[in-house]
């Protein structure tokens, strides 16, 4: 007796008594308070309008979570470097005998640049390949300098800045000097 008195009505049933399903009627709630907060800036009765057509375009909603911008990693600061003392070589390192490995890196390097030169090569290329390439590492000898006192300096040179070149010498000294 129970199961006919409490039986869920068909749609045909629903319909003949004009009763919706509680799912129906929550779904229904359920889109007019979407509707709502997705459109706050129209009336009710426009919304009960869009409710009786088939398609309702909804806005963007503009409350989205912002993404966080990517930092881009830069590099330290000229201040900065200075401050951590980042291109100083301490004085325990200041060994001609340390750097002589990376002369010989420079001598490699060197050979494998003039390589690709052959003997009949225009001396304006050999000038041209020889003006670029890196001398960290090489051997050079100070001929000419607003200070007397580093002409005459030969060494390895170990870091070349845009006014400075830093050389140690044969006798573990290490020279800084203006070009």
């Amino acid at each position: 007796m129970k199961s006919v008195i409490y039986h869920a009505f068909s749609q045909k049933e629903a319909k003949e008594f004009d009763v919706q399903h509680t799912g129906a009627q929550r779904a229904e709630a359920f889109v007019r308070a979407f509707l709502k907060r997705s459109m706050p800036h129209m009336s009710q009765q426009v919304r009960e309008d869009l409710l009786q057509r088939k398609a309702v375009v909804l806005e963007y909603f503009t409350h989205r979570k912002q993404k966080e911008k990517k930092k881009k990693s830069r590099g330290l600061s000229a201040k900065q470097r200075r401050e951590l003392r980042l291109f100083d070589i301490k004085p325990e390192q200041q060994r001609y005998s340390l750097f002589l490995p990376l002369h010989e890196l420079w001598k490699q390097y060197i050979r494998d640049l003039c390589n690709g030169l052959k003997p009949d090569t225009q001396p304006q290329m050999i000038q041209a390949k020889l003006l670029k390439a890196d001398l960290h590492g090489a051997i050079v000898s100070v001929t000419k300098s607003k200070c007397p006192s580093y002409v005459g300096v030969t060494g390895i040179l170990l870091q070349e800045t845009k006014h400075v070149f830093k050389i140690i010498t044969k006798e573990d000294r290490l020279k800084d000097g203006a070009m």
